[in-house]
């Protein structure tokens, strides 16, 4: 075998290595309908208008745990927490919330997902299925 031909097997795997994306949404397709409990909990109790989740596989103190991986023996975990606390920890800074705001999609159609990975951390937004 030609070291070639070792080296395109070796990038050949790193090409097939699944993104991390690719099982968080196997996982949200089951916690669709429980997330959107929590978001619609959050915006009637009056706590927060923005609510986000967020969603990893190592610790975060971040939110309030509401799925976790290990109990329910999936990929990721998910918290709940909202604008305000991101605001209060300084993940959105003060000056960056306009801006926020504007790309944030309606909370009754989509969670607002705070997506962390070991390469760092990115907003992303998953429809909830919709009832039929």
């Amino acid at each position: 075998m030609d070291p070639e031909e070792l080296l395109n097997e070796h990038s050949n795997e790193e090409q097939k290595k699944e993104s991390p994306l690719v099982s968080l949404e196997r996982d949200l397709k089951i916690y669709n309908e429980s997330i959107h409990e929590v978001a619609i909990e959050i915006m009637m109790e009056g706590l927060s208008n923005h609510p986000i989740f967020i969603a990893y596989q190592h610790m975060v103190k971040l939110g309030e745990p509401i799925l976790d991986r290990d109990d329910l023996n999936m990929e990721w975990s998910i918290n709940a927490s909202t604008l305000e606390e991101f605001k209060e920890h300084n993940v959105i800074k003060k000056e960056l919330e306009a801006r926020f705001l504007k790309t944030y999609k309606n909370p009754n159609e989509y969670m607002c997902l705070f997506v962390v990975v070991p390469e760092g951390a990115n907003f992303v937004y998953y429809p909830y299925k919709k009832s039929s």
